[in-house]
């Protein structure tokens, strides 16, 4: 089987922060939930996720079959980690709908990240691995297929090589930049530790999750208010990055859920709910009360990630029934603004801002953040929560 090149590589994301956070400025703060008067809109999320799931797969799908191309437009170039998100969507579908068909392309998705790759799972960035290690362990426990627990293994066991004491602690970015710690090479690493530390019960890995927790509660939150920073040292000056962005937020939440979760410490449980109170108030984050467009490519894929784990908090029973409330109110808007605004129909592509309908190429990265919302949308409508 022929061997794809990566072409995107993570420097270049970093290379163009300032132009996404150019394009993040476009959102200004408006109205939180404006009382608009619309037509009543009947929201089929059920369907409309079948519907995209199907879009996704045919359109995304590489020749070879092996990987998800990079967009809609006819650029093949294979990427990593958006790899490891369209095997979370498919393990979406699959839990809402029992239908085997998700299973066989989670599973040929998994051989053939594998294929794509080298003939590995191992990747240079530690948090591209965290990332397939989270979606291999989930399609695991939905499966009970014991070759998805085989590759999240192998992956956290160079995961953990990461973890130094450059920066105070924590895991690195990348194997070649030991000395740059940021929050998406260490929150997905807690919450993945603590789901296979609830599964296995071996104690090194919740040491662990505790260690990377204690070290970014110390690094890259701020203090003021419980927002989720970048990183530290990326320009090997010491210096934080603050950039706030959506997905950083989500799996901060998602950290100290899990935490909450194999602890009952309500210590973590009470940093998630603050971080998504802020995260939900914040105007750069979510002007009024949507989540703001971080354009494509990586940022595609960003809103997406945030969904994913702050649904799972509103799934929480211990969350107050006020702040369940709230985060429900805020997810609601933006699965009906994207529902009724940001996905062009018949094509079913979606946009990178969901009040506005595609324009141009759809990215994979922003086409899985709307399967995300609209997959989360029929988990709570299912669960009587939408």
């Amino acid at each position: 089987m022929k061997i794809i090149t990566q072409h995107i590589q993570k420097w270049a994301f970093a290379a163009l922060i300032p132009l996404v956070l150019t394009s993040c400025l476009k959102d200004k703060p408006f109205p939180l939930y404006p009382n608009n008067k619309t037509a009543t809109v009947d929201y089929k999320y059920a369907a409309t996720a079948d519907s995209l799931q199907e879009k996704t797969y045919s359109t995304y799908l590489s020749a070879n079959g092996n990987y998800f191309v990079q967009n809609n437009a006819g650029n093949t170039n294979y990427n990593y980690w958006p790899q490891a998100h369209t095997l979370d969507i498919f393990t979406d579908a699959f839990l809402r709908t029992k239908n085997d068909v998700y299973k066989q392309r989670m599973k040929s998705l998994l051989n053939g990240t594998r294929v794509t790759n080298g003939n590995k799972y191992q990747n240079e960035y530690y948090d591209d691995m965290e990332w397939l290690a989270l979606a291999s362990l989930r399609a695991y426990e939905a499966t009970n297929d014991n070759d998805y627990l085989d590759a999240a293994n192998t992956l956290w066991t160079d995961i953990k090589t990461g973890q130094n004491t450059n920066q105070g602690g924590g895991i690195a970015w990348r194997k070649s930049q030991l000395d740059y710690k940021n929050t998406p090479a260490n929150a997905p690493a807690i919450i993945f530790a603590c789901r296979l530390y609830a599964l296995k019960k071996n104690d090194a890995d919740l040491t662990i999750a505790k260690s990377l927790y204690t070290w970014l509660n110390a690094t890259l939150v701020d203090p003021s208010n419980g927002i989720i920073w970048d990183g530290i040292n990326g320009n090997h000056d010491g210096q934080i990055s603050k950039n706030k962005f959506t997905y950083n937020q989500g799996v901060y939440m998602g950290a100290a859920l899990e935490l909450y979760h194999v602890t009952n410490n309500a210590d973590y449980l009470a940093d998630a709910v603050r971080n998504a109170k802020a995260t939900i108030n914040d105007t750069d984050i979510s002007p009024g009360g949507l989540l703001k467009s971080e354009g494509q490519g990586d940022g595609g894929l960003f809103k997406g990630i945030l969904v994913r784990y702050l649904t799972l908090l509103i799934e929480e029973p211990a969350v107050s029934s006020t702040d369940r409330d709230a985060f429900v109110k805020f997810l609601k808007f933006n699965a009906q603004t994207l529902y009724t605004k940001g996905i062009s129909r018949p094509a079913l592509f979606v946009s990178p801002d969901w009040k506005s309908l595609p324009s141009g190429t759809t990215d994979l990265t922003t086409q899985l953040s709307g399967v995300m919302m609209i997959e989360a949308a029929a988990a709570l409508k299912a669960d009587g929560k939408f």
